[in-house]
């Protein structure tokens, strides 16, 4: 942590607690990553139930193991994000569509609004937003499947 002295663990009800270095305890902290996409390592803001930054990390790969393991683990618990491995069908070209895709949690299906819904991001990833608010990664559109990549294609 970029601050000497702070201590993070668990407590009995689950919840974060931070140790501030003038001892105070914070229970419920929530962990929020400044860059949760393009650099999600980077710039973790420990905030306080009351919404204040309590504490700036760094860089998570820096903290100790423990710790590393607590912030990772509730990131794990908060952000569902899959990871779209292959575009199987879309119901037809034009928005809204189902679409029905294999991603790193299984096989899925949603509903894409509209063209806009699919953002693109640096080095050929996309961020593809459900009807439903779920956010699916396409961490390389170049590097799937031809199938996949002509359903795309008519999106994009």
């Amino acid at each position: 942590m970029s601050a000497p002295g702070l201590q993070l663990s668990r407590n009995a009800f689950g919840r974060l607690v931070l140790v501030d270095p003038q001892g105070v305890e914070h229970v419920g902290v929530s962990p929020v990553r400044a860059h949760p996409i393009s650099a999600p390592d980077e710039g973790i803001s420990l905030v306080g139930t009351d919404g204040h930054e309590l504490a700036w990390i760094e860089r998570l790969s820096a903290l100790p193991a423990a710790e590393r393991k607590l912030l990772e683990a509730e990131f794990a618990s908060r952000e569902f994000m899959p990871t779209v491995k292959a575009i199987l069908s879309v119901s037809t070209f034009s928005t809204p569509s189902q679409w029905t895709v294999a991603t790193d949690r299984g096989e899925t299906q949603f509903i894409l609004r509209t063209e806009e819904d699919i953002r693109r991001l640096d080095q050929g990833r996309l961020l593809i937003s459900s009807s439903h608010g779920i956010q699916f990664q396409l961490p390389d559109r170049f590097a799937l499947d031809r199938q996949s990549k002509k359903l795309l294609e008519r999106f994009l």
